[in-house]
């Protein structure tokens, strides 16, 4: 398939990619998904995807489940996936040109931008030193292997509570701690942690540092700052799970010198037909700015996009 032209190339395959993919083929478009790691994107992670519409039975699926649905339905309508890694976006006339990490080349009509975001770093001391011997930021990746041993979670959002719902099914010893007095979370998500009583919640409570043991081989225990009492006291731990939010996946399109537009944290900016200025640029998800970031919304930001790609592609 490289070097041959393409009607639509979708950069991501998260909700937003995937539904991108379906509707786009749907529409008689030869369209390319390309995605450097699994179809799914952050969603993957979600043990139980009950807000998304319909998705509510006796056996109330995954996010893993779901977009494997997405993914098998886009194939069904005869998108093409491809596992790599774009390396640089460029545009010459109305022909767009990707290139992977691979020195594959490939074109294409117009792009849809779908690329999501990754997990916020804290920045704090011991943060990278134990990541991967320890410090984790996805509680379905990493969980099992801290099968009823104690972490600790940090976080306050949407993603933070569901991960932490998820760790619980795992051990009962989670401490969950938020730099607020209250959970940014959706209300009845956030009434569930508060429920739960295999997580112990400490509001006004931020970590100033990862430490390990003699050896320095695995998180051993963290230093915990208390924000009202001004108490600093270090706890033991065998983890430490950080869902301290996200930063958009935009670097690849700022790169591009595209007539993109960005946001102060870097999200692209879109219209209402999720166009990114260049003209035959999309965008979709959460990578855009403004976007609720639910699959839901990032499902219609997809079907958005790969509607009005076709309908840019059927005017060249």
């Amino acid at each position: 398939m490289a070097g041959s032209h393409i009607d639509l190339i979708i950069i991501g395959a998260g909700p937003a990619g995937l539904t991108a993919a379906q509707y786009g083929a749907r529409a008689g478009l030869d369209v390319l998904v390309i995605e450097h790691l699994a179809s799914g994107g952050q969603a993957v992670v979600i043990d139980k995807l009950e807000n998304y519409p319909g998705n509510f039975s006796a056996e109330i699926k995954s996010g893993y489940e779901l977009m494997t649905d997405f993914h098998s339905q886009a194939e069904a309508f005869g998108a093409k996936f491809l596992s790599g890694s774009v390396c640089s976006l460029k545009k010459a006339g109305s022909v767009f040109t990707v290139t992977l990490a691979d020195a594959a080349v490939y074109t294409a009509s117009a792009l849809i931008i779908a690329t999501g975001t990754k997990p916020r770093l804290l920045g704090i001391p011991g943060e990278k030193e134990f990541s991967g011997k320890g410090v984790s930021y996805c509680a379905s990746c990493d969980g099992n292997f801290f099968k009823n041993k104690k972490i600790i979670a940090i976080g306050g959002g949407d993603s933070a509570c569901h991960e932490a719902q998820y760790l619980s099914r795992l051990t009962d010893k989670i401490v969950l701690v938020h730099r607020r007095d209250s959970f940014r979370a959706q209300k009845a998500l956030a009434q569930r942690i508060l429920n739960n009583p295999n997580i112990n919640i400490r509001f006004n409570t931020i970590i100033n540092e990862i430490k390990g043991g003699a050896s320095s081989d695995k998180v051993k225990s963290v230093i915990l700052n208390d924000l009202k009492t001004g108490k600093i006291y270090e706890e033991e731990t065998d983890a430490v799970f950080i869902f301290a939010g996200t930063v958009p996946q935009s670097s690849l399109t700022k790169e591009a010198n595209l007539n993109a537009r960005f946001d102060d944290e870097g999200y692209i900016i879109t219209d209402q037909n999720m166009s990114a200025g260049e003209p035959g640029l999309f965008a979709a998800g959460d990578v855009r700015s403004g976007a609720f970031r639910q699959v839901v919304t990032a499902a219609a930001d997809g079907a958005v996009a790969a509607h009005n790609a076709a309908e840019y592609i059927n005017a060249l």
